[in-house]
């Protein structure tokens, strides 16, 4: 009997750990990941979503602006039709600026020509960094920017803010 016993729990204990490791999301070395819902395909991603308060500038000449960034922290890496693929563990940002009192569509106030830097700090690696990219004026909410910050798993403190006098705006997201 003691054989018999032993032979069922190790077989158990097998088909227990081949369940967890096809079921285990964030592994290493995943398969590719898709953001947002999937059902074919890549797998969807281990998300966390993000968006900072405003962050006001004044821009070339005489012209006070209002840049936004919301996003999304993944775990990846991402399928290979992604705007950034292959990457893992990152956060992708959609920078616009200004806004439209009467839809994404209409005339933007609030809307300048700048550099956008984003400084990132990984709060449990230590890590840190900094990426910065040109908007220009007509980068509204119908045609945001993408940017891609290689932050590494953990918190992750951002800060958005221009090359020109202004107060940034931070916030801390979770990547996965």
């Amino acid at each position: 009997m003691t054989i018999a016993r032993g032979l069922v729990s190790t077989t158990a204990a097998g088909l227990l750990g081949a369940a967890m490791a096809l079921t285990a999301p964030g592994v290493a070395n995943a398969e590719p990941c898709r953001l947002g819902a999937s059902n074919v395909g890549p797998r969807s991603c281990a998300t966390t979503e993000l968006r900072t308060a405003p962050a006001w500038t004044l821009g070339t000449g005489f012209c006070v602006g209002m840049l936004t960034a919301a996003g999304v922290a993944y775990d990846g890496p991402l399928a290979e039709y992604h705007v950034f693929p292959g990457t893992a563990h990152s956060i992708e940002l959609r920078i616009t600026q200004g806004f439209s009192p009467l839809g994404d569509y209409a005339p933007t106030v609030l809307a300048c020509d700048v550099t956008a830097i984003v400084d990132w700090r990984n709060l449990d690696t230590g890590d840190s960094g900094s990426v910065s990219r040109f908007v220009p004026a007509g980068s509204t909410g119908a045609r945001p920017l993408f940017v891609h910050v290689d932050s590494g798993p953990g918190r992750v403190a951002l800060t958005l803010r221009t090359d020109r006098p202004g107060i940034p705006a931070s916030t801390e997201v979770f990547v996965p």
